[in-house]
């Protein structure tokens, strides 16, 4: 891939697609291709196949997905399944029929057993039950992977796959009901410092423990990845750390300036117990993360209120 190849972003408004735009166009790479979902519907085989014969892209980042939290995964499961199992197979196949030199697959950490063993390496895929909270898209994901490997074995095509960690960053959803963790505890925070409340409320009981890499850091890995990566083989991508939601809580909390009380819900569900991935393959491959969490949060937090989220 040099500065002058085609490249088609998909999913470039989204927190991981607008983070790989922002490292490509810094790295000097002139033609790269996006595309808003009113101006190409990917789960709409006819307009894809007619975007790739349009276009010719020859290096696709399949960044293009349905994604949310607990409450967002538990109640639209259909909707997560459906959307993500059809931006899959759309533009995988379509990137083949067109003859795509090289396609970076986007997936998720959530397409491992709920119970596998800490730190989770890439083959305890498919060696236990999934988490039934986000099981619709962890199953939707882990076909993207698999339709890569299978295209890879049957057509020897170069599609490779990379399944982040938790991510946070620029561009993410700070929404309550639908977003994940992080973006949804800094907002809690801000709002809670705003008006002076005595305590915020934190779903679960705190002890889950989690990892989390900052967008930025997962572009420049995609980036390093298809320049460099030949393997066929899933490849984890994160920081090899991880921290209690209470702890990550109290960071935050510091961070957005709140000082009231933290309440646990016991109500609410916990999710996975530990989510921490190992990422020797990455590190042996000569890439490691570089953005530590309490920076990434304070980075986080500031483009929050650039953002305008809440008033």
């Amino acid at each position: 891939m040099d500065k002058n190849s085609k490249i088609f972003v998909a999913g470039h408004r989204g927190m991981v697609g607008s983070a790989i735009v922002r490292r490509l166009e810094a790295e000097g790479y002139r033609r790269i291709i996006v595309k808003t979902s009113s101006e190409l519907d990917l789960t709409r085989q006819a307009d894809v196949e007619n975007f790739f014969k349009a276009e010719e892209p020859e290096y696709v980042f399949l960044a293009a997905a349905k994604v949310g939290g607990i409450h967002a995964n538990n109640t639209y499961p259909a909707e997560f399944i459906y959307n993500n199992l059809m931006i899959e197979a759309n533009v995988i196949h379509t990137a083949y029929s067109y003859g795509v030199k090289k396609l970076l697959f986007l997936g998720s950490s959530c397409i491992y057993p709920k119970m596998a063993s800490q730190p989770i390496k890439e083959e305890y895929l498919l060696n236990g039950y999934l988490e039934s909270t986000n099981e619709a898209y962890a199953i939707a994901k882990i076909a993207g992977l698999k339709m890569c490997e299978y295209y890879n074995r049957q057509y020897g095509s170069e599609f490779i796959s990379a399944m982040p960690t938790n991510l946070y960053g620029p561009n993410d959803n700070y929404d309550l009901e639908n977003s994940h963790v992080l973006p949804a505890l800094i907002r809690k925070f801000h709002e809670a410092k705003i008006s002076v409340a005595k305590e915020v409320v934190i779903w679960g009981s705190g002890t889950p423990r989690r990892e989390f890499l900052h967008v930025d850091d997962l572009a420049d890995a995609s980036l390093f990845l298809m320049l460099g990566y030949k393997g066929q083989e899933t490849v984890n991508v994160g920081i090899g750390k991880d921290i209690s939601i209470l702890e990550l809580s109290q960071l935050i909390a510091e961070v957005v300036g709140y000082e009231g009380e933290l309440v646990n819900d016991l109500s609410k569900p916990d999710g996975t117990p530990r989510k921490l991935l190992d990422v020797s393959k990455m590190q042996n491959l000569g890439w490691e993360a570089k953005i530590k969490l309490r920076e990434g949060i304070q980075t986080t937090y500031r483009c929050f209120l650039q953002a305008g989220v809440v008033q």
